[in-house]
């Protein structure tokens, strides 16, 4: 979220009531941007604007996968899972918030994928690698 503040666009941060993410914020970032540092994560159900609970999803998540994966070996295979993650979110999966569309599809990227989009997205990934070398 942007907040107009003195002619300028800062980032505001929102985060629950755990104390380390507004210190950490306050040594680091609390010049150039705000933060609303007293949101409770359940606050839907108090009808709070902001509700971080997709964040901690997304967190739980990567943990749930790192242990199944028990630890990268190197950073390239950290760097390399995370791509790959971010890939399948816009590419492959659809979501309900854009009526079984995926992100691309919303935002009108068109690649023909056909019914096995993973499958054919590498493929197009590698026919590209390929021209370009």
């Amino acid at each position: 979220m942007l907040l107009y503040r003195r002619g300028l666009n800062l980032i505001k941060f929102v985060a629950d009531k755990f104390s380390n993410y507004y210190f950490a914020w306050k040594r680091i970032l609390a010049k150039i941007t705000t933060m609303d540092a007293g949101v409770p994560i359940a606050c839907k159900k108090y009808g709070l604007k902001h509700n971080n609970n997709a964040i901690e999803r997304y967190n739980r998540e990567i943990k749930r996968r790192m242990y199944v994966i028990a630890v990268f070996q190197t950073f390239d295979g950290a760097k390399n899972f995370f791509a790959l993650r971010t890939i399948i979110y816009n590419y492959v999966n659809p979501h309900n918030s854009l009526r079984g569309k995926t992100p691309a599809e919303a935002a009108e990227i068109r690649l023909e994928l056909g019914q096995n989009k993973l499958l054919n997205l590498i493929k197009l990934a590698r026919k590209i690698e390929m021209t370009i070398r």
